[in-house]
């Protein structure tokens, strides 16, 4: 099996309630939470609470209701603290990382909200 989750990682423990959060939104299916070193004036993390290593693993294996659950709570971040693009604010980055090449640090699906500023180029030249 390609994915191996590390139950010790650091949104695993998060999940468990041994390691303190910010929540902003939890639900039956993930939770959202403040960054403790936000690169943005809004820098939010979602991750599921299933053991999905990133975005492919949980799109392949995931639950109808887990999907739907994240990608409406990413919405409902994005509305209540009004960094969608048009009326209410100027637009966000999404990112999430896989793999080595994709530089994931933690082997935990989690999604970057990112807004309140604009955010450069997506990729620089390598």
């Amino acid at each position: 099996m390609p994915y191996e989750y590390d139950d010790q990682n650091i949104f695993a423990k998060i999940l468990r309630g041994e390691i303190p959060n910010d929540t902003v939104k939890e639900t039956e299916h993930c939770l959202a939470f403040n960054d403790i070193n936000p690169l943005a004036p809004v820098h939010i993390l979602v991750i599921p609470k299933g053991p999905y290593v990133c975005a492919d693993h949980f799109a392949l294996e995931a639950t109808d209701a887990e999907i739907v659950d994240f990608t409406r709570t990413i919405g409902w971040i994005c509305k209540e603290l009004g960094i969608q693009p048009g009326d209410d604010g100027d637009g966000y980055r999404l990112i999430s990382n896989a793999g080595v090449d994709g530089v994931q640090e933690v082997p935990h699906l989690h999604i970057h909200i990112l807004g309140g500023r604009p955010m450069g180029r997506m990729v620089q030249p390598g």
